[in-house]
């Protein structure tokens, strides 16, 4: 179990402007992962869950926000591709071409993607799909039987409030949801966590217009509440074979509504992305390298 304690020592031995800090400092912070049986076919979910609660010894409460894989998500919902099925068109052998990857994923990735950037000659596209930019539209080739790829949910914000509605009726608690999924930051090695979809909770709070330590006001920080909280979870529910879908976070300093969450809550639109325009529109006449780093270092291996 991961905990993120924040220390306090004794009010003693602190000034008395610090009692009133301690009294406004956040609560702690727990994260329980909880194992589940690995699926490869539909099955049910609610169900599912309940009976891994059940085994771990746990109990939702109100204020938990259960953090649960999307692509966990995605098999329940049979959105499960046999890729020797998928007939290739004219535009996906185009980009299996030039980007050296599998013209049935790259046909998988034009049918899923909203908006495909561009890509890089190891098999990937750099796509826009449900308000997030990833890989190939977030499909997944991992932790599922060879010749096999898991789609996003297909709705993914009418999952989370459908497992969150479930769940409360099942349990009689108010809780959060959040479908987790695995992030490339950019410029940095390493996956993080990333909020796919969210119901029950505010995803975001907006802090502009307050005050800083210095009393100047923000003018642009929203803070992404949903995405830090699936980093949470991502935490404990790893990436490979750990068999820990479900995340419980507890303690979380959020704003529980019954108010539907929508993609447009959280995300922007991608044309307004610092990432994309500093890349594209605004990129400086001598921004932009010659060559890739995957073109040369496929030129080196030829060499070696």
């Amino acid at each position: 179990m991961l905990k993120i304690w924040h220390m306090v020592a004794s009010s003693s031995c602190l000034p008395l402007h610090s009692l009133k800090d301690i009294a406004n400092m956040p609560n702690t912070l727990n994260v329980i992962p909880v194992r589940a049986p690995v699926q490869e076919t539909p099955f049910p979910l609610i169900e599912t869950i309940a009976q891994a609660l059940a085994d771990v010894g746990q109990a939702l409460q109100d204020g938990d926000v259960l953090a649960i894989s999307s692509k966990y998500v995605a098999i329940s919902e049979n959105r499960i591709i046999t890729l020797a099925d998928i007939v290739p068109g004219e535009r996906a052998l185009q980009l299996a071409e030039r980007y050296n990857m599998d013209a049935h994923m790259a046909q998988l990735v034009v049918d899923e993607a909203d908006h495909i950037f561009g890509g890089i000659p190891m098999g990937y596209l750099l796509t826009w799909r449900s308000g997030i930019i990833a890989p190939n539209a977030g499909i997944d080739r991992s932790n599922i039987p060879n010749g096999l790829a898991v789609l996003l949910p297909e709705h993914p914000y009418d999952s989370a409030h459908a497992l969150r509605d479930a769940l409360n009726q099942r349990f009689g608690v108010k809780i959060g949801i959040i479908l987790t999924d695995s992030w490339l930051v950019p410029g940095r090695w390493g996956t993080t966590g990333v909020a796919l979809a969210s119901a029950g909770f505010s995803p975001t709070q907006d802090e502009r217009g307050k005050e800083d330590l210095f009393g100047n006001p923000m003018a642009v920080t929203v803070r992404g509440i949903a995405d830090s909280l699936s980093i949470c979870a991502q935490t404990v529910m790893g990436e490979r074979d750990e068999a820990t879908p479900l995340a419980i976070i507890r303690g979380a300093d959020i704003q529980m509504t019954d108010a539907r969450i929508t993609q447009d809550d959280v995300a922007i639109p991608w044309e307004m992305c610092i990432y994309v325009e500093s890349l594209t529109l605004g990129l400086q006449p001598d921004g932009a390298p010659r060559e890739s780093m995957n073109a040369k270092l496929g030129k080196r291996d030829k060499t070696v």
